[in-house]
């Protein structure tokens, strides 16, 4: 650019130019999308972007917006299109009154882009963990190494609570799969190395948690996928770390919610003892 630190402020968001870079950084309010604000700020390489486009929007506004290569971003890959264009994070809605500044930005920025095929690593920083959401059969949490699912009584299937409480790590998973759930059948769903594509159904899964109204919201489980899918590219064999001991409490609760299950005909008899003995083993 023409110097380092020009900054463009437009509705919910302001962009700052750097030598090799756009510091993307989201405004917090209650009209600011709400993926916005979980994202916070995020710094875009210039060798992650493959255009830029400067376009009329509603209202009298234009929209400038920058096109990220393919696979330099987790947060897009994990997407896969399914952002509605409000919540595009690469999009800067601004008033039509500043077009003309943001078409001297558009043509410093073009000037200075020379990739455009697709990028064989992510440049763009993924969401940083821990992480976790709650989707409507259970708890998913990520902490940088392990994804752990976390069932909920209330919503998880049968096949679900018959597996058990379910723990990943990146170095045995291939991928993410991200349903929105703004959309039918939205899910988080695991790829795993040793497995082929699923056929099963989200909900009798394992492997994954399906959403509903209110659980697992795209600003919660979007980050996380994409903090999941990073990890995943970039993993590489540790050294495995004992898992902790569940809280006695805990473990007693889940056992009278096994026995809730076994009570209304949900589990067998055989299931019922095979399952309280693996919670009770974790003591």
């Amino acid at each position: 650019m023409s110097r380092m630190g020009d900054v463009l402020a437009g509705f919910h968001a302001a962009w700052e130019f750097e030598s090799d870079s756009v510091l993307i950084r989201y405004e917090r309010g209650i009209r600011t999308p709400k993926l916005f604000q979980a994202l916070g700020e995020r710094r875009v390489p210039l060798d992650a972007l493959a255009g830029v486009t400067l376009t009329r929007g509603r209202r009298g506004t234009v929209v400038l917006r920058v096109e990220p290569r393919p696979g330099a971003d987790p947060l897009m890959e994990a997407a896969a299109g399914q952002l509605k264009e409000s919540g595009d994070p690469y999009r800067l809605v601004l008033p039509a009154e500043r077009e003309v500044l943001a078409e001297y930005y558009a043509d410093e920025l073009r000037g200075l882009l020379t990739e455009t095929g697709p990028a064989d690593r992510f440049l763009v920083d993924p969401p940083k963990g821990p992480l976790s959401f709650k989707a409507y059969d259970g708890k998913a949490s990520f902490d940088g190494r392990t994804v752990n699912f976390r069932w909920f009584w209330t919503g998880a299937s049968s096949a679900k609570w018959k597996a058990g409480d379910q723990s990943f790590s990146v170095e045995e998973l291939n991928g993410v799969e991200w349903r929105s759930p703004e959309v039918f059948e939205g899910h988080l769903r695991l790829l795993r190395r040793d497995a082929g594509e699923s056929a099963a159904a989200a909900d009798q899964d394992p492997a994954a948690v399906v959403f509903g109204l209110g659980y697992g919201p795209v600003h919660e489980s979007l980050p996380f996928a994409a903090a999941v899918l990073a990890a995943v590219r970039t993993s590489s064999p540790v050294a495995a770390v004992p898992a902790p001991r569940r809280d006695p409490a805990d473990i007693a609760e889940r056992i009278r919610h096994l026995g809730e299950l076994h009570q209304a005909g949900l589990v067998t008899d055989e299931e019922f003892s095979v399952k309280k003995a693996q919670l009770l083993a974790e003591l």
